[in-house]
């Protein structure tokens, strides 16, 4: 006999008691905040509130797109993303199959220790590093130049060298914390099958890519999918530290765009309809790839 949805709360209470805080929170803090997207149809005026304010329908969306720079800021979204997740995405998976190859026990927490540890470095300290690495008088990678002969570099006043400075940063802060999930899943990986390919004469790279990569070939469609809908979700902190406007044609993406335009001039209902559309994008993102991810493998978020 089916029990109503009332019975089955009752005698599930525990767990729904230790899955409330959750629920509170994505309430309160995702759900609710979403009304405030309705600003994006408006002339919205923060005295008046969002009641007496307006209907404007599509205006701002199309100001943004009639906008010169909206090409220039969305190919700068879509550039650090993409190389983001080209290069980012990987290093995880490559640095869990080089410590899965350690056999000292002592020298791979050690690696793991210090891979982990940019993971909790705010973006502010981050950045201060690389302004002080990078810095053309003080910067020890300057006086190392200095010493090769080489000329001198203000690498955080030249556009071209924007985008390798943060790819770079990213992927030494996230590589160390994305290759827990992938070392978890090569654990699960039975040793039988390693005892079996030795047998047939594989070595170890031969088992890395017959053994490991498959056996951890879920996990990495699963968080591909996901790292697929954020790659246009670029960390405003890091941007807006390393950025200026001698590089503004390389660094000027939707969120920093968005910060001036929404909290520096006011525009707050244009701000809302540039980050609506951009959530939209990652949506249809997630979408594509997670459907196409199931036409070609048996493995996908839904």
């Amino acid at each position: 006999m089916k029990l109503s949805i009332f019975r089955q709360l009752k005698r599930d209470q525990t767990y729904v008691l230790l899955l409330a805080p959750v629920l509170i929170y994505y309430i309160l803090f995702k759900y609710v905040p979403m009304f405030g997207i309705s600003i994006s149809f408006l002339d919205y005026n923060v005295f008046k509130g969002i009641w007496a304010s307006p209907w404007v329908g599509f205006k701002h969306y199309k100001i943004f797109f009639e906008n010169r720079d909206a090409l220039v800021i969305i190919k700068n979204t879509i550039l650090l993303g993409g190389y983001n997740l080209f290069f980012g995405f990987p290093a995880p998976i490559i640095l869990a199959l080089l410590l899965n190859e350690l056999r000292s026990s002592i020298f791979k927490r050690f690696v793991q220790t210090v891979s982990y540890l940019p993971h909790f470095l705010s973006s502010v300290v981050v950045s201060s590093m690389i302004i002080m690495l990078l810095s053309p008088s003080t910067g020890w990678i300057s006086h190392a130049m200095q010493g090769l002969g080489l000329p001198t570099i203000n690498f955080l006043q030249q556009a071209e060298w924007f985008r390798t400075i943060y790819i770079s940063s990213e992927v030494w802060q996230q590589v160390g914390w994305g290759s827990i999930i992938y070392l978890a899943a090569l654990t699960t990986i039975d040793p039988q099958l390693y005892e079996a390919s030795k047998m047939d004469g594989a070595g170890r790279w031969k088992q890395t890519l017959h053994v490991s990569l498959p056996g951890i070939a879920p996990a990495i469609v699963i968080l591909f999918i996901l790292q697929i809908g954020h790659v246009l979700e670029i960390g405003f902190e890091k941007v807006f530290l390393l950025s200026n406007a001698a590089t503004y044609d390389t660094s000027d993406v939707i969120a920093t765009y968005v910060y001036r335009v929404g909290i520096i001039q006011g525009g707050f209902s244009y701000a809302t309809a540039i980050d609506l559309f951009m959530g939209v994008i990652g949506i249809v993102l997630v979408y594509a790839s997670n459907q196409l991810s199931r036409r070609l493998g048996e493995t996908s978020l839904w």
